[in-house]
Formats: C-alpha cells, structure tokens, sequence
C-alpha cells in the first residue's frame, strides 16, 4: 500500500494545482468529461497492467480500438443488428485476440513486444481495408440508444463508464489480490522458471493475463467507439496502447514484472488524464500534448522511485 499512498499523494497535488492554475477544472462538466475518460481508460489500463505483472506487454491495444470501431459501426448501423448481439460479437472478437496472443507467447514462446507489434500493424490495417479507409459512424445511435447510455450516460450524475470501471476494479483487485491466480501472475512475473517449478501452470496463466487483457480492450472499445461517435480507422485509437502501458507504469507496475496493483493502476489512468485535462485548460498547443505528458510522467515515475521509495534504496545502498 506505500507505492499506492505515494502515488495518491502525487495524484491529489496534481490536482490542486490544476484547480489553481484554471478554476475551469472544478466545473461540473468538465468533472464529468473527465471521470469519463478516466472510466475509459482505466478500464484498458488495468488490462494491460496485468499484463505487465507477468512481464509481458501489449502494444495493439490502439489497433484493436480501431477494428472494433469499425465492426461495431458496420454491425449497429448498417447490418442493424441488435445491439446486444453487436456487442457480444465484438467481445468474443476481442476474448479470441486475447487468447490468440496468449497462445503465441506462452505455448510457442515468442517474446510479447513481436507478437503484439505485429498485431498493432495488422488489425489497424485489417481495419482501413474493412472499412474503404473512410470515417465510420452510428449516427443518432437509433435502436441502440441503450447501448450508447453506456458510454455517454450518467447515473445520479456520475458518468456511466466511471461506474463500470469501479465496478470492473473491484473485480480485478479480488481477482489479482485475493485469488490463487493473482498470486500465480505475480509469480511468474518474478520469476517464471521458479513458478514453473513450483508447480505453477505458466503457460495457462499466462494465456489467461493476455485473454482479460483482450477482454476489458474490447470493453473499453465499445465505450470508446461511442463516445467518440466516429471512428477514422487511421488514428482512432492512435498511442492508446501507450495510455495503457503508462498508467500502469505510473501506478507502480515494474516493466520488469511481479509488481503492481490495481488501485494504483487506475489512480495512474486518472494521473494521465487529469494531465490531459490540464493542457486542454491551459491552452499549450496541442503539437506539445504528448511532450508535457512524457515530462510529467517521468516526474511521477522518479518521484516514486527516488522519494517514495528513498528508504528502502538507501536500505539496499547499505548492503
């Protein structure tokens, strides 16, 4: 819990500053807009956080965002299909992509980073082909307006997808914390020679990290498809897979795998987007988006490392 106060620590001073610098931020819909692109984001981001544990990544979770966009437009609007079958379609797509780089990378021991980049090429290409290149939409959402409640609705006037996400949270913190399979994927990230020797099933956890990964993508695909209402196969969902990757980083997961949390995963996700936020507000030109970004994520991850974690350095310096 040290890593996770740390960075909570860090999130609300963000926080305050921003509120300082452009009282905007306290607004009502600004709040809402951002708790809902936290509910987005986080819900990928515990995915590819777990992924993470088990020292593995996924660098096509952008690519995918772009298929799904464009097979949800194609089933909702110009198939009319009924949008709970549309959407177990997309799901069970996204559980297969999962399961398909799982088996890759833990049966026939190909290193994640290729499999994954080869993903981010192929299904944002599958995705150009699929749909002529061209924007795809859903209109006014007609016969499906339920289904965009989801992802642009509130309740009690907290945003949909930020209640999906705690409820997804709660889950996943049971799942990897509470669980015998929790305990196997930090293992494994540890050290997967000394699990497998342990008598821990690697291959078969590991395919089941790459599956709830591929699972809560497609999740957060729909989510995104919707509220963005136009998905330009070209750059929908464009570095998304690095959102993922540095909100888990953020929240204290270690590239090197066996470290992380998912309270901490989802404080790194709102960390990002508060930062996101912050340039919209302030009015930096957005060609110095993704620079601020990177500056104030490296901040965060030295102030963990070198004044969160100071005691234990020194501790190790000493031996």
């Amino acid at each position: 819990m040290k890593k996770e106060k740390g960075i909570l620590i860090i999130f609300v001073i963000l926080c305050i500053c921003v509120a300082i610098g452009n009282p905007n931020f306290l607004g009502a819909a600004n709040l809402q807009n951002t708790t809902r692109l936290i509910g987005i984001f986080g819900i990928f981001s515990i995915g590819s956080g777990i992924v993470i544990i088990t020292r593995g990544i996924d660098l096509s979770t952008g690519s995918v965002f772009a298929l799904i966009g464009v097979l949800l437009s194609l089933l909702l609007v110009k198939a009319q299909i009924a949008w709970p079958v549309a959407v177990l379609c997309i799901v069970i797509l996204s559980l297969l992509i999962g399961t398909f780089h799982g088996t890759l990378i833990a049966r026939f021991k190909i290193q994640a980073f290729v499999i994954t980049l080869c993903g981010l090429l192929f299904y944002r290409g599958l995705a150009r082909f699929i749909s002529n290149d061209i924007t795809m939409g859903f209109g006014y959402a007609e016969n499906f307006e339920g289904l965009q409640y989801l992802a642009t609705g509130n309740l009690l006037g907290v945003p949909v997808p930020f209640i999906l996400l705690i409820v997804i949270g709660v889950i996943a913190w049971l799942f990897l914390h509470r669980s015998v399979y929790g305990r196997y994927l930090f293992a494994i990230g540890r050290n997967e020679d000394a699990a497998y020797y342990s008598g821990i099933n690697v291959n078969r956890v590991t395919m089941l990290a790459y599956m709830i990964c591929g699972f809560l993508t497609g999740i957060a695909g729909i989510l995104l498809a919707l509220y963005t209402n136009a998905i330009a196969p070209s750059s929908h969902g464009s570095f998304y897979e690095l959102y993922g990757i540095a909100a888990a980083v953020l929240g204290g997961c270690s590239l090197r795998g066996g470290e992380g949390s998912i309270v901490g995963i989802i404080i790194g996700a709102a960390m990002l987007q508060v930062i996101q936020n912050l340039v919209n507000l302030l009015g930096i030109p957005s060609s110095l988006n993704f620079a601020v970004m990177g500056v104030v994520i490296l901040i965060g991850v030295l102030a963990d490392k070198f004044i969160i974690n100071r005691p234990s350095l020194v501790k190790k310096a000493a031996q």
